[in-house]
């Protein structure tokens, strides 16, 4: 079982390479079941804010990732799959027979919390994308699960788009006030009001 030693040799190298630290500003690091949705400038994003988690909850924590990035190799599928526990899903692709929302809701209903980001695909390091609509589906269908705004600062620094070696730089990740659907909310106002809530902790 050397995924366990794996795990530990990429959170302390993380931790060593970027000095990573968690802000808890909103909430602290309890065991109750969450959804940490994170802005996406970078491959790393999900490794920074997996690694600021303590270790009890990394256990439980797993990543919502593209399947047409780290299903591509053997490196990578070891490291999503038996290392990470990750959730992959193909972007752009919902069909019945592969249902990116029922793959999520599956993990939650397993008890497993989830990190996400619900801009889709990774932006520039300066203004957050829109929201895409996954993230109303999971909370609306588990509605007891918290959602967790994650500021990740500075990780665009350190492996920019198209780069494979990270460049070692401060880090940090921010969290912020569990939120949850309001009762008739809309869609649309609802990933306002959560893409509002990661900006407003990026600013803090």
């Amino acid at each position: 079982m050397l995924e366990p030693l794996v795990a530990t040799l990429i959170t302390a190298g993380t931790q060593l390479l970027t000095g990573v630290q968690a802000r808890w500003l909103g909430c602290g690091p309890a065991e109750v079941q969450r959804i940490y949705f994170a802005n996406h400038t970078s491959h790393v994003d999900f490794v920074l804010l997996w690694s600021v988690l303590p270790a009890r909850l990394r256990k439980t924590t797993r990543p919502v990732a593209a399947s047409d990035y780290w299903d591509r190799g053997a490196l990578r599928r070891y490291l999503m799959h038996r290392v990470f526990h990750g959730v992959p899903v193909a972007r752009g692709r919902i069909e019945h027979s592969h249902n990116p929302i029922a793959t999520m809701c599956q993990a939650l209903d397993e008890g497993a919390s989830l990190i996400l980001f619900p801009e889709g695909t990774r932006g520039p390091g300066g203004e957050v994308q829109p929201f895409k609509s996954g993230v109303f589906h999971l909370a609306e269908s588990r509605p007891h699960v918290e959602l967790v705004p994650a500021w990740i600062d500075n990780s665009y620094r350190v492996m920019p788009k198209g780069v494979l070696i990270p460049i070692p730089l401060l880090c940090s990740v921010a969290f912020g006030k569990p939120a949850r659907l309001e009762p008739g909310e809309r869609k649309a106002d609802f990933l306002d009001r959560l893409r509002h809530s990661l900006v407003e902790l990026g600013a803090a």
